[in-house]
């Protein structure tokens, strides 16, 4: 996952079940071992430019969550947890009565973009589907779910320890901004 930009726990544990000739998966380490194994790597290997490349990725959330501020932005996944990579993606949650009202805003501040639907895990047994927008900002790619309003009440599970996903508001993400 650091090395190579994989995003997704099950598919770097199939690759590392294929490197070790391991036909069973479920001996692998869990999501949140693997998390926190990235973060130890992070610290030994990279301390000076993961910190440094970790907070040019807050800085562009949080300059994306302002250009979105009418949706309610709330950053997720690696970047706000600390182990993104070179290679993640900014994770954004929008909150917003149709998905059309986001795309008009970024055409109308010139931001091209692409529409696709991602499923997200709600409970224990329930995924939805919901829209989600795929852009660019300032060299880094921003992944956006858009949930209905009511949304931004129920965080969706995270992939790592299947608990609610943590939000981070525009005020959260500043201070970490200020502080790293």
């Amino acid at each position: 996952m650091a090395e190579h930009g994989i995003g997704d726990f099950l598919q770097a544990k199939r690759k590392a079940a294929d490197r070790l000739g391991v036909n069973d998966v479920s001996v692998l380490p869990k999501n949140v071992e693997i998390e926190d194994a990235l973060r130890e790597h992070q610290r030994l290997f990279r301390r000076d430019s993961h910190d440094h490349m970790l907070k040019e990725q807050r800085r562009v959330a949080l300059d994306t969550m302002r250009r979105l501020a009418e949706f309610q932005p709330r950053l997720v996944g690696s970047v706000l947890t600390g182990t993104a990579t070179d290679y993640s993606d900014i994770n954004l949650h929008l909150f917003a009565d149709r998905s059309e009202s986001v795309a008009l805003k970024l055409i109308e501040i010139g931001v091209p973009h692409e529409f696709y639907e991602r499923r997200v895990k709600m409970d224990a047994e329930r995924s939805v589907t919901y829209p989600a927008l795929r852009f660019d900002a300032d060299g880094r790619t921003v992944d956006a779910t858009v949930f209905p309003i009511d949304g931004i009440r129920q965080s969706p599970y995270s992939p790592v320890d299947g608990r609610p996903m943590k939000r981070a508001d525009f005020r959260e993400v500043s201070e970490l901004v200020a502080s790293g």
